[in-house]
This record gives C-alpha cells, structure tokens and sequence, in this order.
C-alpha cells in the first residue's frame, strides 16, 4: 500500500467512525454549522438539506451500515412537504434532490426516488429565465426585495440534476436549460484570469447584464474561493455530461487560478484576492469542494495536465485531513474545522460547515476507487 493509499484509507476508517456515532445524535435531522461542538440544524428548506443525508448515502455505499441508510431515507421524506411548499423552493433544488433521492435511486433504484427528482427537476426547469438565459436564484428575503435578475454561481452544482434528468426521461428539454445556463456562466461569471464572480444581475425583463455583486466574496472584483471551487467542480460536470470542451477548457483556467492561490498548505483563505487588513480565516469547505472537483478534471485530461490536478486535489484533501481534522474529540460533532459560511454578514467564520464535510468525504470516496457520482 502506497503513502498516499495508506493516509487515505485512514481517513475513510476516521470518517465511518464516527459519522457512525455522531449519526445517532444528529438523526434524520439537517445539520448546517457546527458551533461549540454541536451541530445547528436547519429547517428542511434550506439549501443545505441535502448534504448530511449525502454524505450517510457515501458512507453506506461503503459500510452497508442500513441505519445509516435508515437515517438517509428518512430525511429524503422529510423534504416531501418542501418539495409541496412553492413558495421556499429556490434554485438549490439540485443540492438538496441530487444528494436525497438522485443518490438513493442510483444506489438503491427506489422508484419513488426517482419521481421525486424528476419532480424537483421540473420545479428547477420552471425557475429558468428565458431572456437572460439564466437560472433565477433566490427568492425574496425580505418583502418588496427584488431577486428576479439574480443568478449564482454556485448554481452550477444544481445543473447535474437537469442532465440527470434528460438521461432519464429521454427528454431533451432538462439539458438545454442546464447548457443555457453554463454557457451564461462561461460569458459573464469567469474572468479572463480564472477568478469567478459570486452573483450577476440581469434585467429580468431584457435579459440584459446589469452588474457584478460581491455577494460572499469581500467585493464584486475579489476572488471569494468558494465561488472558484463551484465553478470548477460545476464546469466539470458540465463537460462530464456533454462533452463540450469550453467547460474543460473554463474549468482549467478557474483550477490554474485556484491552485496558484493556494497557501503552503493548499488549504484556501476565504478570498484569495483581499486588500490589507481584511481578515483572512481559511474555508475548509471551499478547499473540499475544489479537491473534488480537481480529482474529475484529472479523470477528464490527458495525463501531464491530469497530474497537476489530481495531485493538487489529493493533497488539499490530506491536508483536510492531517491539520484540520477532528478525530478524537467526543465533543466536535463536525468533521472537518475551520470552515467560512459567510463572512460579510460574519456568519460561521470559523466553523465546521456540513458541506465541507459533505465534499470532503466525497473526495475521499474518489481516491478509494468510487468513480459512481451522485451528480
């Protein structure tokens, strides 16, 4: 067994560990942020719902653990009264059904997965903005708030629900807005130097472009990490589903952008790109997010380039592993700390983030052989 094989597999055995025991606490339930040890958990509508029963669904493929599939199920359920409830649906459709009734049905065939998904794949499609060409993120958070215009970056990790979709169905309409949109993101989120912008707003009326917003970058021409780390993964499965070579070809530069940012020990700051004297905390999550991505890519390039890029992901995800890790503490229900939800509005800037953990287990499944994606 190889150096690489060896920290890798005592990760994974970390990781079943004590996801087995923190799952008997944390339940069917949708934990979001991790403070003072103890998971906060969310209401079944927000967007990261699907992440702690993804990442049961990694854990069982491997372990066969059937509470773990229990638990899993359980939460897939529970979103049937979001799936209801018009009025919380927002573009993040694609988190919370890939990785509830996508991974269930690809694992288990489970019919009523699969009608659940096809089901949020319709109600993503109707969110589509077909004079911009853009999926319409949010939905208003205040009253008279006006998001019509608004699409995201992180989107890009919704869209593997509408490829999905035309897969199964046959039906060709779910990939042409899923390309409609990542051919939006390739014209006006990615900057000739690789960094990414978090939010663009159209004209919702025109489909015009109106301007940048900094969103959870420190401003609108800053290089908030996470939004890379989504834009490499996201353009990746793009190509991975069509096999259009200007999402490899984007998904490179945002990767070169990226990797070359990265501090001694390839774990990202927040922002790369932030004047002196701004706090500059790390975000493991964005780290995670990227790793995965940069182990697709690798599998998608010829094997100089493939080289660069698995080596780069293997080596943010034992750093995840070896320096912000936590194993051995009873009392840390989150699996990986140091973690940056959203620092403008100073929320979660230095904690365990359940999609960190999410993506950091996923990558970890890559190295161990499991090539089957849930996107």
């Amino acid at each position: 067994m190889t150096n690489q094989q060896q920290w890798a597999e005592n990760a994974w055995n970390q990781v079943t560990h004590k996801v087995g025991r923190t799952s008997k606490k944390i339940g069917s339930n949708f934990p979001h942020a991790s403070e003072n040890g103890e998971y906060q958990l969310a209401e079944p509508h927000w967007w990261t719902a699907g992440f702690w029963p993804g990442l049961l669904w990694l854990t069982y493929r491997d372990t066969k653990d059937n509470d773990l599939k229990e638990l899993a199920a359980a939460c897939e359920e529970k979103l049937d009264a979001v799936q209801k409830d018009y009025y919380r649906l927002d573009h993040d459709m694609g988190f919370m059904w890939t990785l509830t009734s996508v991974a269930r049905y690809k694992l288990l065939g489970e019919e009523d997965s699969k009608r659940r998904a096809l089901l949020a794949a319709n109600l993503l499609m109707g969110r589509f903005n077909v004079n911009g060409n853009f999926i319409r993120a949010w939905n208003p958070w205040t009253e008279g708030e006006d998001n019509r215009g608004i699409a995201i970056i992180d989107c890009l990790m919704n869209l593997p629900l509408l490829f999905w979709a035309t897969e199964e169905t046959g039906d060709p309409r779910f990939k042409g807005v899923a390309e409609r949109h990542a051919r939006t993101v390739l014209q006006h989120f990615i900057r000739s130097d690789g960094a990414v912008h978090h939010i663009i707003r159209f004209d919702p009326e025109s489909g015009d472009f109106v301007e940048a917003v900094g969103g959870q970058g420190y401003a609108p021409e800053s290089a908030w990490s996470r939004g890379a780390a989504w834009a490499i993964y996201g353009l990746a499965l793009c190509y991975h589903y069509t096999g259009d070579n200007n999402y490899k070809e984007t998904a490179k530069r945002v990767a070169h952008f990226f990797i070359s940012h990265l501090p001694e020990d390839y774990v990202p700051h927040w922002d790369f790109r932030l004047p002196a004297g701004v706090d500059a905390p790390r975000d493991s999550s964005a780290g995670a997010v990227a790793a995965c991505g940069l182990l697709l890519l690798a599998d998608q390039s010829a094997a100089e380039e493939a080289t660069v890029y698995r080596k780069a992901g293997e080596r943010i995800l034992r750093s995840l592993f070896e320096n912000y890790g936590d194993w051995e503490n009873q009392e840390e229900e989150g699996l990986i700390l140091h973690g940056t939800s959203h620092f403008p509005e100073g929320r979660y800037t230095d904690n365990p983030l359940i999609y960190g953990d999410y993506f950091f287990v996923e990558g970890l499944a890559r190295l161990k052989g499991y090539t089957q994606l849930f996107w």
